[in-house]
């Protein structure tokens, strides 16, 4: 009985393709009826639009009767003797056009039954409401722009398939509505961080993404050759020390939103080449940057979402309210039920680790171990915004010890929906400690940790020619943008996400 089904399924999947390819082929033949009769779409290079679709029906009552030009794609047809329906979708949504025999022309009518979903068309005519109240365009003139020589996802169902959803984004946008609504989103996010930063007095720069030396992160860089030096160079994990360069060199607030790339995998929170924002103020601190984060998250989530309260999976995220601060000691003591200020050694540390189940390497100290409690224990419950502060140093490479208590930093993380949602210094400016810090990392990549820093000399230089006591911070744009657009996966707020190969 199985295999009877089996082969059904089978004939079926080759006559619905074989159903598709004599689609294909038609509408290449129709392609070439129409490049024969001297109609070629491919031959317009340009058409003049006045108005989008919204537009349109936002300002009806100042439009009603005036002739607009619209562009867009056929997404529906329906043909009723000399008159007919099409539904065009343009960057701003749909819009109907009645297209009628005797206003358009016998001819041109012609050609317009001929059209398939999924062409681009242009259509001039004026602005009215049908019977039902529908506002749409009654077209005088319809030109064909584009013809499509693939076919669309059937409408009722979308484009569902996740995975065709990644590679096919075009397809994504064309069928699914809310996808350009994030993209939309995600491009107002930016424009308003880079609003709020400028008003603020930061100037923006670039800096290098092909570098010797891949520092300011934990992270495997990407490696590749650089023929016309016969060098090898990395690509940048970090901007963070391109930027404190500049922050020696005197320009007291910089900032960078750019591309990173980490050697990583991949999951619903990472993709190996992803958006980064850091900015560094000089004359400030680690308190400094959590209200500067503070303020920056209130804003764009106004600006972007007109709300500071926004829905993220069952949880409604309040951005409004003071954002929670404790260290991470207190944290783990909080969520694990462990002290670390009574822990007094290593030893102590891996015996806790060992009754509390944690894996840690032979390498780990005190300080790594209580950064393993802190991301088993207690990351998952930090919700509502809260920033971690008072890193264990071994975990902190750049950044200044606190003065009274040297084995932890001046450091923060800002934790929402149980995310790191960015991470801040008060920036290590003494550049023996920086080196001696180096060594240690030089150290740890030595006995095999991969993701470990190494010396970067020219950096040790600036450092030693002056960097004033500077504020730095790193966003994760992706997951902002994933908070407020109420995405579930990195991947759903990249435009084109990292894939496998479909050859492998």
């Amino acid at each position: 009985m199985a295999d009877i089904q089996n082969k059904n399924v089978q004939q079926n999947n080759v006559g619905q393709e074989q159903d598709i390819n004599q689609l294909l082929q038609v509408r290449r033949e129709k392609l070439a009826a129409l490049q024969e009769a001297g109609k070629d779409p491919f031959r317009i290079t340009k058409y003049e639009v006045s108005h989008h679709s919204q537009e349109i029906k936002d300002n009806y009552d100042r439009l009603e009767g005036k002739t607009v030009s619209i562009a867009g794609r056929i997404m529906q047809k329906r043909i009723m003797g000399k008159a007919s329906f099409c539904n065009v979708q343009d960057l701003q949504g749909n819009i109907q056009s009645y297209v009628a025999r005797d206003s358009i022309g016998e001819e041109p009518y012609a050609d317009f039954k001929k059209y398939d979903v999924g062409d681009i068309v242009g259509i001039k005519g004026e602005v009215f409401k049908t019977k039902t109240g529908e506002i749409s365009v009654h077209a005088a003139e319809l030109v064909l722009l584009s013809k499509s020589l693939q076919i669309l996802p059937e409408k009722f169902h979308g484009l569902t398939n996740t995975d065709i959803r990644y590679r096919q984004r075009y397809t994504d946008l064309i069928m699914n509505p809310d996808v350009k609504d994030t993209f939309v989103k995600r491009s107002k996010v930016l424009s308003a961080i880079r609003r709020y930063l400028d008003e603020q007095g930061f100037m923006e720069v670039e800096t290098p993404m092909l570098v010797a030396n891949a520092g300011g992160a934990a992270a495997r860089p990407f490696e590749t050759h650089y023929n016309a030096l016969d060098e090898d160079v990395k690509l940048r994990i970090s901007l963070e020390l391109y930027l404190k360069r500049l922050i020696v060199g005197g320009m007291e607030k910089v900032y960078e939103i750019g591309r990173v790339f980490r050697n990583e995998g991949l999951d619903t929170r990472h993709n190996p080449e992803f958006t980064l924002m850091e900015l560094y103020q000089a004359y400030t601190d680690y308190y400094g940057m959590m209200d500067l984060t503070e303020n920056l998250f209130r804003y764009v989530a106004q600006e972007v979402c007109g709300t500071t309260l926004v829905p993220y999976a069952e949880e409604m995220i309040d951005l409004g309210k003071p954002f929670a601060r404790l260290t991470m000691t207190e944290a783990v003591k909080q969520y694990a039920g462990v002290d670390f200020d009574q822990v007094p050694d290593t030893e102590a540390a891996k015996k806790l680790a060992d009754e509390k189940g944690i894996h840690y390497e032979a390498r780990h100290t005190k300080g790594d171990i209580l950064n393993l409690f802190f991301e088993e224990f207690v990351e998952e419950h930090l919700i509502q915004p809260t920033f971690v502060m008072d890193h264990p140093v071994e975990v902190s490479p750049l950044t200044k010890r606190k003065p009274d208590k040297p084995d932890y930093v001046e450091r923060f993380e800002l934790f929402i929906y149980g995310r790191e949602m960015c991470n801040a210094y008060s920036e290590l400016n003494d550049p023996i400690d920086q080196r001696e810090r180096f060594k240690a990392q030089e150290a740890a990549l030595a006995a095999g940790d991969e993701e470990a820093n190494t010396t970067d000399e020219d950096f040790l230089n600036a450092l030693e020619i002056g960097m004033p006591p500077t504020g730095g911070i790193g966003y994760g744009i992706d997951r902002l943008v994933m908070l407020l657009t109420n995405s579930p996966a990195i991947r759903d707020v990249l435009l084109f996400p990292t894939m496998r190969s479909l050859d492998n």
